[in-house]
């Protein structure tokens, strides 16, 4: 249910933010010169540049639904969350002679992790006596009502004048009672809309986690230590699987033979998820550095490969015919026309492979690793350490998202014919 409402939630203000901006842009009369009138790209990427706009309300929309949805300080407003306090109902008790009573069952919600004392209530008078009990939020306590009644053979017959059977769930003021095959009631209050701490903390938790881990290590090494060896195997994979891919589709996009030869190979291989491979990467390199490395280069290298050639493959045959008839021997084509209509396509997928790269370290961590992101998100769902696994996994993303910005600038400064030939 809650997952619905996120979605709805995320949805309402996906749609809030489009149309607050095209107002916004509208009451400022842009200019409607040729460019901003482009729709589609269909070959011309100055069609469509992202919104910084819509950027920034996409952070702040996913932001806002997660201190909502966690009962955050950092947000203003919070959907409904757990009850707590001093929850009430009253059951109904029939002993052997059909007599009937009720008693009232007072239970203290507190928040999970602190402590609370049983409450204080008159016993009552009548054979049904008056219960109370403690519980956190979240969770249920079961209620054993008859246990302090006077007299024998006593049955719960209803809650809060509803008739309840074993099996059957009551609602009731601040949450529900189901009773237990044997006549208990287990006590269930209301949990709202809000998640709770230990499967999704809030913004602040996983920033004073990040902070501590920062400063005092995790795991017997400093969280830079962590990232850093990540990082490491990440490039190091990344790099093997160029130098051996780009080689290679080089070669499928050029010779009919090597396509022919290595067609098979590749077009198998590509499909294979590389945490697939994870098996037989430690029967054959072991569990240290060697076998992690051979796993992200087995995850770049297809990627790679596929780019070069659809690179290779995709340079315009009408550049290739005016070359030679201006003389160019086959080595000046491939150095002046293949290789730099073909550097496109092969950032592209250098982005892509990379991708793949951080989206396997952390299976290529799980495996007898000391140190890296993966090793510190697998160590801490151990311990239902939610907040560190949030750390780590923005963390990735983080760097992640900064490397690619890196290949960008990298693409526009190596590469500045793309879309202009």
């Amino acid at each position: 249910m809650t997952g619905w409402i996120v979605l709805l939630a995320y949805i309402a203000l996906f749609t809030a933010g489009y149309f607050i901006v095209l107002l916004a842009k509208w009451l400022g009369r842009p200019n409607r010169d040729f460019t901003s009138l482009k729709t589609v790209t269909f070959g011309d990427e100055s069609a469509i540049r992202p919104d910084r706009a819509a950027s920034f309300l996409s952070v702040l929309v996913v932001f806002l639904i997660w201190g909502a949805f966690t009962g955050s300080n950092w947000v203003p407003f919070h959907v409904p969350g757990p009850f707590v306090g001093d929850a009430q109902f009253t059951y109904t008790a029939e002993n052997a002679a059909g007599d009937s009573d009720d008693g009232t069952v007072t239970v203290r919600v507190h928040p999970v992790g602190e402590d609370a004392e049983d409450p204080e209530v008159d016993p009552g008078t009548g054979f049904a006596l008056n219960d109370v009990d403690t519980v956190g939020a979240w969770r249920s306590t079961l209620i054993r009502a008859t246990s302090n009644d006077e007299g024998e053979d006593l049955t719960v017959t209803a809650v809060d004048g509803q008739p309840i059977a074993p099996g059957e769930t009551v609602k009731v003021a601040d949450g529900e009672v189901t009773m237990t095959p044997k006549g208990s009631l287990n006590f269930q209050p209301a949990k709202g809309l809000q998640m709770e701490p230990i499967w999704m903390p809030p913004p602040e938790d996983v920033l004073h986690r990040f902070i501590e881990i920062a400063t005092e290590g995790y795991q017997n090494f400093t969280l830079w230590q962590h990232l850093g060896s990540s990082l490491m195997r990440v490039l190091a994979g990344f790099f093997l699987g160029s130098l051996v891919g780009i080689p290679l589709g080089y070669a499928m996009g050029l010779s009919g033979w090597f396509r022919g030869w290595f067609d098979p190979i590749v077009e198998f291989m590509r499909p294979v998820p590389p945490l697939a491979l994870i098996p037989l990467v430690i029967i054959w390199f072991g569990i240290w550095e060697t076998g992690k490395i051979v796993l992200l280069f087995l995850a770049a290298l297809w990627v790679m490969t596929i780019a070069a050639r659809a690179g290779v493959s995709g340079v315009a045959i009408s550049k290739v015919h005016a070359a030679y008839s201006l003389g160019a021997s086959k080595r000046q084509v491939l150095m002046h026309v293949i290789l730099p209509n073909s550097l496109p396509e092969i950032f592209t997928g250098a982005r892509v492979a990379m991708g793949v790269c951080w989206g396997t370290v952390v299976a290529a961590e799980l495996v007898a690793a000391q140190k890296g992101a993966g090793m510190m998100i697998i160590a801490a769902s151990k311990f239902q350490l939610t907040d560190i696994v949030l750390m780590g996994i923005i963390l990735i993303g983080i760097i992640g998202y900064g490397i690619d910005i890196a290949m960008r600038f990298a693409e526009r400064v190596l590469v500045p014919w793309k879309g202009k030939i």
